[in-house]
């Protein structure tokens, strides 16, 4: 492809609305323009797909693992260009690294890793997310007990003298292992804070997003629940309109009935997002894995530790948008946003999630089924499907 090249398709959805009978434009690692394929200029390199639909490329959040490896596990350079590598095939075109609570030294060397992924640009790697260890154990989840603490000043010091390093960086904290000026301080030095695993009460909270807090890890799951005299970290996350809140949509974590009640009544400008939580497996035929020196199993959908505890998810980003728009109804559109436009506001990225002029070109191309047919990076293809068509027919 020349470095300035049009892909037209039969719809162009924009992040806000559908282009019909489009062309989006691609500037080098940018996205030019979005136009009516009749208004073409004579000339113009063009790669025509007919029916299908171009799309903004995926944005998530909380990712584990994937292709294999399992950044607690793998926490190095090699380990997250698989990461990445295995969920372009399902149309993320950027995605936050997640490492959950682990020992400190493996938080140095994941740190010192995502440093080098940054400075390195690996294709799709967004930053790190620290989902730990400073949780609550009484909703630790499928963290180890063993390993949740409070956050000391050596802790906050580190991450302070780290934060911009390793790209974008996030950290899910709970009320009860960390204080409100901690948070301030995070904050300050650009970290986005989100709250999750904490038992804490809904007035609680008040304090944490006045101090910088703006997201929630994983809504509904490993937190204090929606009540009727006690609305819990959920009703705080509902009724906030600074708290964006991520949401695994695979029907495991939350019953449908639920997500369609949490849709309805968020209140914006914040808005419910889409993650995937994923785990070493996507991609993979993978039975299972070792999390923290325990088995995880993989079952029907499901990832669990010996006990039934859900230990992350076996999801893919464009399977929960099916799922968003197949099982809870949403408009197609809806959904789309639900893994674009909404996870990249809340993590406040200004060049990604639209295919405005000027954004970066990370876009997708689906079948008017929904199905995957390439995974555009930086205007260049990371991923097409039909690679892997020839290679199960060779």
């Amino acid at each position: 492809m020349t470095s300035v090249f049009a892909i037209t398709a039969s719809r162009v959805f924009d992040g806000q609305s559908f282009h019909q009978d489009a062309a989006l434009i691609v500037d080098g690692a940018k996205v030019g323009a979005i136009m009516p394929q009749s208004k073409l200029p004579a000339g113009m390199k063009t790669l025509p797909i007919g029916n299908g639909l171009i799309a903004p490329g995926f944005i998530d959040l909380q990712v584990n693992g994937g292709g294999g490896v399992l950044f607690n596990n793998q926490p190095d350079v090699a380990g997250i260009e698989t990461i990445c590598a295995a969920h372009a095939r399902f149309g993320t075109t950027a995605l936050m690294v997640t490492l959950i609570t682990d020992v400190a030294v493996i938080r140095n060397i994941a740190v010192d890793a995502g440093c080098k992924a940054a400075a390195n640009a690996v294709p799709g790697f967004l930053g790190l997310h620290l989902e730990g260890p400073h949780l609550s154990v009484a909703r630790k989840g499928t963290h180890d007990p063993s390993l949740i603490r409070p956050m000391t000043e050596d802790d906050l010091a580190y991450l302070e003298n780290h934060a911009g390093h390793f790209g974008l960086p996030m950290i899910t904290v709970a009320p009860e292992s960390v204080a409100p000026d901690q948070v301030r301080r995070l904050v300050a030095s650009g970290y986005r804070v989100s709250l999750g695993h904490t038992d804490s009460e809904c007035a609680a909270i008040d304090a944490y997003v006045e101090a910088g807090a703006t997201l929630v890890t994983h809504l509904f799951n490993a937190m204090s629940q929606l009540g009727n005299r006690e609305p819990g970290l959920v009703g705080a996350g509902l009724s906030s309109a600074q708290l964006h809140c991520g949401l695994i949509a695979d029907g495991f974590h939350v019953d449908p009935v639920t997500m369609r009640v949490a849709l309805a009544a968020k209140q914006g400008p914040a808005h419910i997002f889409l993650v995937t939580d994923a785990m070493s497996t996507i991609g993979t035929n993978s039975t299972g894995f070792d999390l923290n020196g325990r088995a995880v199993y993989r079952r029907d959908g499901r990832l669990t530790l010996a006990d039934g505890t859900l230990a992350g998810a076996d999801i893919d980003m464009l399977s929960c948008v099916r799922f968003v728009h197949e099982r809870l109804g949403q408009p197609l559109e809806e959904a789309l946003r639900m893994a674009s436009v909404y996870p990249a506001k809340a993590i406040g990225v200004t060049t990604k999630g639209n295919l405005a002029s000027g954004q970066d070109a990370d876009f997708l191309i689906l079948s008017d089924d929904l199905d995957l047919q390439s995974t555009w990076i930086a205007g260049a293809c990371a991923y097409e499907a039909e690679d892997d068509r020839r290679k199960a027919s060779a």
